[in-house]
């Protein structure tokens, strides 16, 4: 399985809707998002790959309220820490959002993971 295969079913563990990007419209709250950064290239000198992908991910945990944001969101770092499928470090402390058209709390994380190629 690919590193984003393993992401979204640990997500999912946590919580059953989880959308790549953005969320559809009308999607049930609570809700997960994430993206893909960009990351750092791994190549030899000889320009061949090497056998790990570094990928920065931005996670989003979306809520009704800010207590239910911020607590997916520590969920979310418990469980990418404990994954045996990559390594996931957090690339800093969670910030808090507020989605004023939606009314829906956010926490926003962003982390470094390096997995198999």
């Amino acid at each position: 399985m690919s590193m984003e295969q393993h992401l979204d079913a640990h997500l999912r563990a946590l919580c059953p809707n989880v959308h790549p990007d953005i969320a559809p419209p009308g999607t049930p709250r609570p809700y997960i998002t994430w993206q893909a950064l960009g990351g750092e290239v791994a190549r030899f000198l000889d320009n061949t790959a090497a056998d790990k992908r570094n990928t920065l991910l931005q996670i989003n945990a979306w809520a009704h309220t800010r207590i239910h944001a911020t607590t997916l969101i520590r969920s979310i770092e418990d469980t990418l820490a404990a994954s045996p499928h990559f390594v996931a470090r957090p690339q800093g402390e969670a910030m808090s959002t507020f989605e004023p058209v939606t009314g829906l709390y956010g926490s926003i994380q962003r982390y470094s993971i390096w997995a198999t190629r």
